[in-house]
């Protein structure tokens, strides 16, 4: 046989096995339901990418399944991540979106309720690896401290500001500004999920919070308009400034240190997952391919980008394989550094 048709052979073959992964996931997804856990309430950050990537999922999963969005908040997400890994079915029926430092938290093993190994979900990907956002601490303008340099002052009133829970970001991030860069703050934890935060501000029951400018555009798009009652003092998740806030300085650029600038970027690596999604682990193997493939295929969607952009959210996808990739470089950081982490995420 010539190695020419011995070749066309083997392309036959190859296109034969696809064709027949294909089919069997078409086969078991037609007429069922597939279920996206969302694992905060309804009208923050990580509802609204789940919530548009849900219309379009079933135009790309082979079968065409229904697709519905279940919202399971609690513990900043941490009691998803846990259904996701332990107790959601395994049959490609479930995939979730979490908080984006779960994956850290799980590598660190400080938290006790933590039930999942991160290198063994299923990732599908992420939505946006932060090219064209920033995490911000957003305040209000009529709080008394107004400027950076107000919450360095010594002496100062401290700034109020609201959280979800422990580790994740919208308590982390406090954390650093209070014990790295000297933000005079009193962090108030336990909101259920950026919904009661975004109320909570609104109320003037806290004076500010650090959350996604995404979300922002999506859920509070006069905030930040000129003359908008609320404004960014810092921004998180990035080397640079973003272009459509030039003022706002980013947190590395506010380190005091060197060494307190590369803690900052360590912390910071989970951005580059900012909206994750996962199924549990265990698919079997055409299934998950099927629902990988869906959902990189959504995001080249012309429709899907059209909704994206009037939502405000930025579109900067990763798939699965990249985020494998970031665990695997968390994992292998130098243990001093991962302790330093912990020790910042518990608290200082």
């Amino acid at each position: 046989m010539s190695r020419k048709l011995l070749l066309a052979l083997l392309g036959w073959l190859m296109l034969g096995c696809v064709v027949a992964r294909a089919d069997e996931a078409a086969d078991f997804y037609k007429g069922k339901t597939v279920t996206l856990v969302v694992g905060y309430g309804p009208g923050g950050g990580y509802d609204v990418y789940a919530r548009v990537l849900s219309r379009y999922m079933s135009k790309y999963i082979p079968g065409h399944p229904n697709v519905i969005i279940q919202n399971m908040p609690g513990a900043g997400s941490l009691k998803a991540t846990n259904y996701l890994y332990r107790a959601a079915p395994k049959d490609g029926t479930m995939f979730g979106t979490f908080a984006r430092n779960m994956a850290l938290l799980g590598l660190l093993k400080t938290n006790q309720n933590i039930q999942f190994d991160p290198a063994k979900f299923t990732w599908l990907g992420s939505s946006t690896s932060y090219a064209n956002d920033a995490y911000l601490l957003l305040v209000r303008r009529d709080a008394k401290d107004k400027t950076i340099e107000d919450l360095r002052r010594p002496g100062g009133t401290p700034l109020v500001l609201g959280s979800t829970a422990e580790g994740t970001s919208s308590d982390a991030m406090p954390t650093v500004l209070r014990d790295m860069l000297g933000f005079n703050l009193k962090v108030i934890s336990g909101y259920n999920d950026s919904g009661t935060l975004f109320l909570a501000m609104e109320r003037g029951e806290v004076e500010g919070r650090t959350v996604g400018l995404s979300a922002v555009r999506s859920n509070k798009p006069d905030w930040l308009k000129p003359g908008g009652p609320m404004h960014a003092l810092v921004q998180f998740g990035r080397p640079t400034r973003l272009a459509t806030l030039p003022d706002v300085p980013t947190a590395r650029e506010l380190a005091r240190t060197p060494k307190d600038r590369a803690l900052i970027e360590l912390i910071e690596t989970p951005y580059l997952l900012s909206r994750p999604f996962a199924a549990p682990p265990g698919v079997p193997p055409a299934r998950a391919k099927a629902l990988q493939d869906a959902f990189m295929a959504v995001h080249k969607d012309k429709d899907y980008l059209a909704d994206a952009a009037k939502l405000g959210i930025d579109v900067s996808p990763i798939d699965g394989n990249a985020i494998h990739s970031i665990i695997d470089k968390l994992a292998k950081m130098p243990p001093a550094e991962l302790h330093s982490v912990q020790k910042l995420i518990e608290g200082g």
